[in-house]
Parts: structure tokens; sequence; C-alpha cells
């Protein structure tokens, strides 16, 4: 599975932004996905994981109520919405594909990762 993400950009607190990441492959819709970020110098940080179904989500308390996971199995994407962004929303933001991660939130779980797409919120 490839991966590229896209989307990235920069906006003012309180913007709004979506992040696609489009995968090649026909074992797409058979992998769980997952968005991670990460900030010079810290670790990456899930952010939120879809089944493959797209009818479970699951989200980091941080970005609950404001992001919203979602996939297109039929177009081999997955998005992030992202909603009242704030600077500490800061970040490259990674999409990651496994068949059967472990833990939905642990990064070393994912096998497949895009190649990251920069997300700046100015306050």
């Amino acid at each position: 599975v490839q991966l590229q993400a896209s989307g990235g950009g920069l906006v003012q607190a309180g913007d709004s932004l979506r992040l696609s990441c489009a995968a090649s492959g026909r074992t797409f819709s058979s992998a769980v996905m997952g968005w991670f970020r990460q900030v010079p110098g810290k670790e990456r940080e899930f952010v939120a994981a879809i089944s493959r179904s797209g009818e479970k989500t699951y989200y980091a308390d941080s970005v609950k109520g404001r992001f919203t996971i979602s996939r297109d199995n039929a177009k081999n994407t997955v998005y992030l919405q992202m909603n009242s962004l704030k600077p500490e929303d800061t970040a490259v933001y990674y999409c990651a594909a496994d068949q059967r991660p472990l833990s939905l939130r642990v990064p070393a779980e994912y096998d497949y990762w895009g190649q990251g797409t920069l997300v700046t919120v100015s306050s």
C-alpha cells in the first residue's frame, strides 16, 4: 500500500482544513487507517483512526469534537476534516495504514505511511 497525503497549509486559528490521503492498491478497504501528527523534537502522536468499514472512529482527546475522520473505500481515500483549528494543532500530519494494528493509537503498529503534509495554524 502506498499512501499520498495532501491538503495541508497555513491557516488562522478557528479556520478549517481537510486533509486527504489517497491509497494505491486493492487492500485499502481491508486496512485500518489512522492519522498521526508530529512536531520537531516530539514523538509522533495519534490523532484519529477509522475501522475498515468506516463504522467505528477513534480520536485523541485533544481533537475530539473538532476533527472528523472518514473514508471512501470506492475512492481509496481517507479524510481528516479539521475544524476550529488551534495553534497547537500545528504539525506535520501523516496518514497510516495497517491490516491489523494491535493498538490503533500506537504508530509502531502501522506498517504503511504517507509522506506527511504540513499544517500551520497562526494565532
